[in-house]
């Protein structure tokens, strides 16, 4: 039974015993209503008032049951009361304790520290992907937006070494500090980097000046939400084309044209064989932009007789269900 049923049932069952009260003083004694009304009141809740009128040996009789209807009513009451707050204390315990035996289950997750509203954007996109997302967030007023939207979360402050490694930073593959201050990011990239040297960490900065700071701190990539809007609004202007393309190539869209980047494993079937002999444009009605070297050399618009190479990153474009075969047939092994 939930709370609104047993809150219903407690007004039912009082309005029953107060109709009951008034309608037996009024047979047995022959009162008038509001004289039933106050007798019933005072006998339940044992003020212990003297009675309106003198009683009759029946009145008492019924007073005596009446009594113990309202000293048993308040008990029932006391009870709902208790047993509430108990099951809502066992079951907010029982499902934290859940959610911190899946967060210490996960690898090779994302770790997003701030549910503002860049970090809550940043969180869908990964879900297309990926649910082994786990959110840090100290303000109290965000959690149950992380509950609504189903995140694995945990309430502290980020740059608490404690707090990360309950978050699982050294078993995570990525970490996005995503911070209200530029301080606070600065300290969180630190920590992070010193708990797991190898994590990659993205960060957050508002000013043009604390970039050199991050990535001085261990941050791998820095980025300006306001810098990278107003690009977005430049580009827009100049080249609404090219933007809009670019819109629909990002999107998330399933029948959109999108940009996908592709890890070419060593146990791919596509390794060591160049581009005019991979049949992916006849197989898959994808195009290949560009391609990734494990140098860190990006080949665009590669020749047809390049060679992909074990540990490439091929860059595709197409629409959403030629992209997920072609994902699947370059590495079969990944989920």
């Amino acid at each position: 039974m939930n709370r609104l049923q047993q809150i219903t049932r407690a007004l039912f069952i009082s309005g029953v015993i107060f109709f009951i009260g008034i309608t037996g003083y009024m047979v047995i004694e022959k009162w008038n209503f509001l004289d039933a009304a106050y007798m019933t009141a005072i006998t339940l809740s044992t003020v212990g008032f003297m009675e309106v009128h003198k009683i009759s040996s029946g009145g008492r009789i019924f007073t005596i049951i009446m009594i113990f209807a309202g000293v048993g009513y308040f008990l029932y009451i006391a009870g709902v009361i208790i047993q509430s707050i108990v099951e809502g204390e066992m079951q907010s315990l029982l499902g934290r304790k859940r959610l911190d035996k899946k967060i210490s289950k996960l690898k090779n997750h994302y770790i997003v520290c701030g549910y503002g509203r860049i970090g809550r954007v940043l969180c869908q996109l990964i879900r297309e992907e990926t649910n082994d997302i786990v959110v840090i967030e100290q303000d109290n007023s965000l959690v149950d937006i992380l509950v609504k939207d189903k995140i694995h979360y945990l309430q502290g402050d980020a740059a608490d070494e404690e707090i990360l490694l309950k978050a699982g930073v050294k078993n995570a593959s990525f970490l996005v500090a995503a911070l209200g201050t530029d301080t606070a990011n600065v300290f969180l990239v630190l920590t992070a980097r010193q708990v797991n040297p190898d994590i990659f960490i993205m960060a957050r900065a508002s000013n043009p000046d604390v970039r050199s700071k991050l990535m001085v701190a261990g941050a791998n990539l820095v980025e300006s939400p306001y810098d990278t809007g107003a690009v977005s609004m430049g580009l827009k202007l100049l080249r609404p084309s090219v933007s809009n393309f670019l819109d629909v190539a990002l999107s998330r869209k399933r029948d959109a044209i999108q940009i996908e980047e592709l890890f070419v494993p060593k146990s791919s079937k596509y390794t060591n064989i160049a581009l005019k002999d991979s049949g992916i444009r006849q197989d898959f009605n994808l195009i290949i932009i560009s391609i990734k070297k494990t140098s860190g050399e990006m080949l665009f618009n590669p020749h047809f007789e390049t060679l992909i190479e074990p540990g490439d990153t091929v860059i595709v474009m197409g629409k959403t269900p030629d992209l997920r075969k072609f994902a699947k047939a370059i590495n079969p092994e990944k989920k």
